[in-house]
């Protein structure tokens, strides 16, 4: 297992290095990661929220860690692409639990993970010194145990964007983080909502690291994001959201007498499914 999971994250890090873009729509179970895995999709994602809402649990590290290792596993099983997963700010008081909680999530296979500078526990961001420490251990971790594990360094500058006097000193803080967070040891970065193409030509000028992006409004086209360089786009709730709006728009026009070819015309057969789940696994 160990020799392929290096493999598999070796694989994964190339993907960050192509001029391609990576785009991740991030899944939640086995299925969406084999529906991924058979259109041709290099690799899968997993969104902290859409493993939450389906599990029941709000996101914000509701949902139990031992079931969200569980599912790591699940979909690890189910697919022969890599899997990276959204670990939140790492479910961990303390150095001690993340070390340990990032030792389980290598377990279940996996060769990537995000993690917030946010707290999940106070809500507030960690101070840069604080999350370069965080990260280090990450790092430390991964690689005593053989597994050169991808850390996306989520930040969430602009997310707390009221905190800062103006959107200079916004950039300037997003900046000064990225780079000491890849002196930490991270592979990419992940200033969520980050939107404006001026402000992402300065972090690709000002970080020699991987960007990443989440889908939101007035983030660029993916075409204009490959021709500046980004890294990779993540959808976060965006691919269960329109999940939910397809079965919430199918219920209602069956509540109101009509849709029934929607369900038996559906080009999506349980053949197909069957097909998607059945393949056979080493």
């Amino acid at each position: 297992m160990k020799g392929l999971q290096k493999e598999m994250a070796e694989r994964f890090r190339k993907l960050h290095d192509s001029e391609d873009l990576l785009i991740l729509p991030n899944i939640w179970e086995p299925l969406g990661a084999c529906l991924l895995e058979d259109m041709g999709f290099p690799a899968v994602a997993t969104g902290s929220a859409s493993v939450a809402f389906t599990h029941g649990y709000d996101d914000g590290e509701c949902i139990p860690l031992e079931d969200l290792l569980v599912s790591c596993r699940r979909i690890v099983n189910s697919v022969e692409i890599p899997l990276t997963v959204d670990m939140e700010s790492g479910y961990a008081c303390n150095d001690r639990e993340l070390a340990e909680n990032i030792k389980h999530l290598i377990e279940t296979g996996v060769v990537g993970l995000n993690l917030e500078d946010t707290s999940t526990e106070t809500g507030r961001m960690y101070t840069a010194e604080e999350q370069f420490r965080r990260i280090r251990l990450v790092r430390e971790t991964s690689r005593s145990m053989g597994v050169p594990l991808f850390i996306n360094a989520r930040t969430d500058v602009f997310l707390h964007a009221g905190t800062y006097r103006s959107p200079q000193e916004r950039l300037a803080e997003t900046i000064r983080r990225g780079k000491a967070y890849k002196e930490a040891g991270a592979d990419g970065f992940f200033p969520i909502f980050l939107t404006e193409e001026k402000d992402i030509r300065t972090l690709l000028q000002e970080l020699d690291l991987p960007l990443n992006l989440l889908t939101v409004p007035g983030v660029p086209e993916p075409e204009k994001l490959r021709e500046l360089g980004v890294a990779r786009l993540s959808l976060g709730p965006g691919f269960l959201k329109i999940a939910v709006k397809a079965m919430r728009d199918t219920a209602m026009r069956l509540q109101n007498g009509m849709g029934l070819n929607s369900i038996t015309e559906n080009e999506i057969t349980t053949s197909y499914l069957k097909k998607l789940i059945k393949k056979e696994r080493s």
